[in-house]
């Protein structure tokens, strides 16, 4: 693997640096290949482990070659860490931070740690490093109060007093931190705010699908719609918000400001699942449907287990929470009526096709499970 230092030397292509920090996440992944497939951006790829790690997929080949040739080098980097934040950004002209705590546990240090101490972080090095333009990768989640639903919201929405869960809190505190730096020691800042996100390379979705197997199960009246979005339209969002703040216009019209990106195609959340299970291959499912009074006695007592062993060190809260139920019950959808106008962004994959694209993925990889990872 190259070193930093060898990554320097090829901008003499004219083609100019870029870094992604979480840079092996799971969005992250779809961005990395994306600017590198774009032939405009070298590419600093930044994350916690001590070397990248490649399995299979488009994104892991695109990601190889380019690590072989110089157009991408692997950082090792903690946002936490603003001396190898500050190392990771050398002679970089844009950021693209992706990095955030697992959302599925709720461990409140640990987020505050990583999702509002990491972007601050972050921000300290991009003006550090003179970085240009930083693209932030925030969530749907910062609007969300765990109690009341959301129909078609839009930007104007305020940040709720009260948030479900730590995830949903912190992110909101560091959008803030990152929207408040815009125009500061020359750097420009965009936040982008995705939808629930599905497409090669999950790990959650397909993965519990399919265990479900041929059943089907539904909290509470399955009335509830989501916005859904494909993982390649989130990636195509953050390279609008990244064109539009690298113009001057763009930059007075867009900087400093959060925008939602969805697949502009809700629907209802349970039916969504329902055509995922049978591109999985499981057809005639049998649905189950659960009360909501039901799952939210369970999920209680499931959090009051999770407290008693944590307050023991044997494990942490996560999983099934009273808040997690609600998320997954109410109406959650939202306007991409800003990012349109001001960015230019519009779905590059409809959802149908998304679906398929995921599934197929998801069954090569699940066949090929036995396959081990290559190290670079």
């Amino acid at each position: 693997m190259g070193s930093l230092r060898d990554g320097k030397t090829n901008s003499s292509s004219g083609r100019r640096w870029c870094a992604v920090t979480g840079g092996r996440g799971f969005m992250a992944r779809h961005l990395v290949a994306a600017l590198l497939r774009s032939g405009e951006w070298l590419v600093r790829v930044t994350d916690l482990a001590p070397d990248v790690v490649l399995g299979l997929g488009d994104t892991e080949d695109v990601l190889d070659d380019a690590l072989r040739d110089g157009r991408a080098v692997y950082a090792s980097a903690d946002v936490c860490n603003l001396d190898q934040l500050i190392q990771a950004f050398e002679g970089v002209e844009v950021v693209f931070h992706t990095a955030a705590a697992d959302p599925s546990k709720n461990d409140q240090q640990l987020h505050y740690k990583v999702n509002v101490e990491g972007t601050k972080n972050v921000v300290d090095a991009c003006m550090i490093c003179k970085v240009k333009r930083l693209i932030h990768t925030s969530s749907i989640a910062v609007v969300f109060d765990g109690v009341n639903g959301l129909l078609d919201a839009n930007e104007s929405l305020p940040y709720p007093d009260k948030f479900p869960d730590a995830y949903g809190q912190t992110k909101a505190e560091a959008e803030k931190i990152v929207m408040k730096a815009n125009g500061i020691s020359g750097l420009l800042t965009c936040c982008i705010r995705p939808g629930s996100i599905f497409g090669p390379g999950d790990i959650v979705i397909l993965p519990t699908l399919d265990q479900c197997g041929k059943t089907h199960f539904v909290f509470g009246d399955g009335k509830n719609c989501d916005d859904f979005v494909y993982v390649e339209n989130v990636v195509h969002g953050h390279i609008c918000a990244e064109k539009t703040l690298s113009t001057m216009e763009g930059a007075k019209t867009s900087g400093g400001k959060a925008y939602f990106i969805t697949n502009t195609e809700p629907m209802n959340m349970w039916d969504f699942l329902y055509l995922l299970q049978e591109e999985l291959g499981y057809k005639r499912l049998f649905k189950i449907r659960i009360p909501l009074i039901v799952i939210q006695a369970v999920s209680y007592l499931v959090e009051w287990g999770y407290k008693v062993l944590h307050h023991y060190g044997m494990c942490q809260p996560q999983v099934l929470t009273p808040a997690r139920i609600k998320y997954l019950t109410v109406h959650r959808t939202f306007s991409c009526n800003k990012a349109a106008e001001e960015l230019g962004y519009k779905p590059i994959v409809t959802l149908m096709d998304g679906m398929k694209l995921a599934v197929k993925s998801y069954i090569r990889l699940r066949n090929h499970a036995d396959l081990s990872y290559k190290h670079i």
